[in-house]
């Protein structure tokens, strides 16, 4: 079992779970059609935003396979919720997890979400001593896909048309990292 402790810092950032207080904040993400564009659910409404506020606020301990954590991100120096992050335990035989992140429009571009991400790895690989953590994203979502490179994961592959989402046939790119290979990098990190 894993509960950290709460908040999780990062250079900018703390990593919290989500609270009641927090659902314009989610809203400013999940009813946000621009954010919303390469996930698999559509532009939340007010009642699904009061589900998925709901769902968050459990998402603070990995217990079991399939249980994950789902902080948000808010920028230490001004207070702002900025996004939010997911680590999932998607194998306990294979140690394998999935790592995830979505922010704010106003806050893309400034590398808040390699930030985030990288602390779930963290997480993952030094906490839960997962032996290999996963990205995927649609391969339209650039962004994204340069997000899971810059952390130094490994594309692994594009699949072709694999997933029917939102009324299409949709490519997928797949990211990994190993233990080991995160021991590496943060060793030359210093």
């Amino acid at each position: 079992m894993l509960e950290p402790t709460y908040p999780l810092r990062t250079e900018r950032l703390d990593l919290r779970p989500y609270r009641p207080g927090d659902l314009d904040d989610l809203r400013e993400t999940h009813a946000v059609e621009e954010v919303m564009r390469y996930l698999y659910s559509d532009v939340l409404s007010e009642d699904e935003l009061r589900e998925t506020l709901t769902k968050k606020m459990s998402r603070t301990a990995v217990r079991s396979e399939g249980d994950g954590l789902n902080p948000v991100a808010v920028l230490r120096e001004t207070g702002e919720v900025v996004g939010d992050a997911t680590l999932v335990w998607l194998s306990e035989t294979h140690r394998t997890g999935e790592v995830g992140f979505v922010l704010k429009p106003a806050f893309q571009g400034r590398g808040l979400a390699t930030e985030m991400a990288r602390e779930m790895l963290r997480v993952g690989f030094e906490e839960m001593r997962l032996h290999r953590i996963i990205g995927r994203c649609d391969a339209r979502n650039t962004a994204s896909a340069a997000v899971l490179a810059r952390l130094g994961m490994r594309r692994e592959a594009h699949l072709l048309q694999n997933e029917w989402v939102k009324g299409e046939w949709t490519d997928e790119l797949s990211y990994a990292m190993l233990a080991d290979e995160w021991a590496a990098l943060q060793a030359r990190r210093g």
